[in-house]
């Protein structure tokens, strides 16, 4: 593991607060005032993390990331406010490649330095042996231009017709999923897609979820660990570069096909009926677990609600193991998973935890999940 940070940030408080933090953690730290000055540094002082502010005067975190990728990629995390009007470019930094944020001390930072110290510790502790997103795999996505735009109106297509961004589902999907059965005459779904995902998450579902058609005959639903002011603009982010509709579940939300929910970041989310049909539901944060929202909690819930066999697990990058125990009593009971491979995780921690519960049915590179998705559900 590195132990060389730099913080990249204009406020002279900032820089002493996350230098004072990070060098009593035993990490051996350089500062830099701006994002031109810490793309300079990083060249010479070769760290193995960046920290970087969002907002910055002369070269904006953006830029500076940007740059940085360009010419030393390392692992970055963003420093930010959380705040709904942060969470955009925020998220745009996930995407072009930053493992992870922290955030800044909200009021006087030097009486909530013991609520930023731990987790900035932490998180730069992951990042530092965190792999570096390259653009291969984004490469590999389909165009977004071709995805559905947030001000354009969503296209109704006849089943089994092309649709979404740049693949054409199996002829006959709509057809077949909608064959008579137990499930389909109480008004729910024929199956269920659960996606858990952390650190480095943003970015990877960026990677899988604009890749699966509009008609896409099984509701998914993701709970990636995120904080409630970024799960609304996220959610939002994602509606703009999938065909599939995606919104946040911010109050009880009817599963159908053709869409995706986003746990609220805040609450954990699960599976549960109302008058025949299938639901999902924010719920208050189970104080026994140590993520939200929570995977194990909305597998388990789906778990209930469903037949093993019309569920698919789907464990992504991210630390810790969170969904590693729910998935692998659900792939014990018929249930179909898969795993990130650690070729492509950020994060190997949560995917690792799954396949070391003998709990993967697959164990995939980011860039064939969709695939393995269709060719399970659509081909059904």
């Amino acid at each position: 593991m590195g132990n060389k940070v730099l913080v990249v940030d204009d406020s002279a408080l900032m820089r002493k607060v996350l230098r004072q933090v990070l060098s009593e953690a035993g990490f051996e730290v350089e500062s830099a005032r701006s994002g031109r000055e810490g793309i300079e540094l990083a060249q010479t002082f070769e760290p193995d993390v960046v920290t970087l502010d969002v907002n910055m005067p002369e070269m904006d975190g953006l830029t500076a990331l940007s740059l940085l990728m360009a010419q030393r990629p390392t692992p970055v995390i963003m420093v930010s406010s959380l705040t709904t009007a942060s969470a955009l470019p925020t998220l745009e930094a996930l995407a072009l490649g930053a493992v992870d944020y922290i955030a800044k001390p909200g009021g006087t930072i030097s009486l909530n330095l013991n609520e930023v110290a731990a987790d900035l510790v932490q998180k730069v502790r992951t990042a530092s042996t965190a792999r570096v997103r390259t653009s291969a795999l984004r490469a590999m996505r389909p165009d977004p231009a071709r995805a559905r735009s947030p001000l354009r109106a969503r296209p109704v297509t006849p089943a089994g017709s092309a649709t979404g961004p740049g693949r054409t589902p199996a002829t006959g999907t709509r057809q077949q999923a909608a064959a008579p059965n137990a499930l389909r005459d109480l008004g729910r779904p024929d199956g269920l897609v659960l996606i858990g995902v952390s650190t480095g998450g943003p970015r990877t579902l960026e990677d899988i979820l604009p890749a699966l058609p509009a008609d896409f005959p099984w509701p998914v639903l993701v709970c990636q660990h995120m904080p409630a002011q970024f799960t609304s603009t996220f959610a939002q982010r994602m509606d703009s570069l999938c065909a599939l509709e995606v919104r946040e579940c911010d109050g009880p939300t009817p599963l159908q096909p053709g869409q995706v929910v986003i746990a609220r970041g805040g609450y954990d989310m699960v599976i549960t009926e109302r008058l025949g049909r299938l639901v999902a539901q924010p719920v208050p944060e189970a104080p026994a677990q140590p993520w939200h929202p929570c995977v194990d909690v909305l597998v388990d819930s789906a778990m209930r609600q469903m037949p093993a066999d019309r569920l698919v697990g789907v464990l992504l990058t991210g630390m810790g193991f969170d969904g590693a125990a729910s998935m692998a009593r659900l792939h014990q009971q018929g249930g179909r998973t898969i795993a990130e491979s650690a070729e492509s995780a950020v994060v190997f921690g949560m995917p690792q935890e799954l396949i070391n519960r003998q709990g993967a049915d697959r164990i995939l590179h980011a860039s064939r999940v969709s695939d393995q998705l269709r060719d399970w559900i659509c081909k059904h």
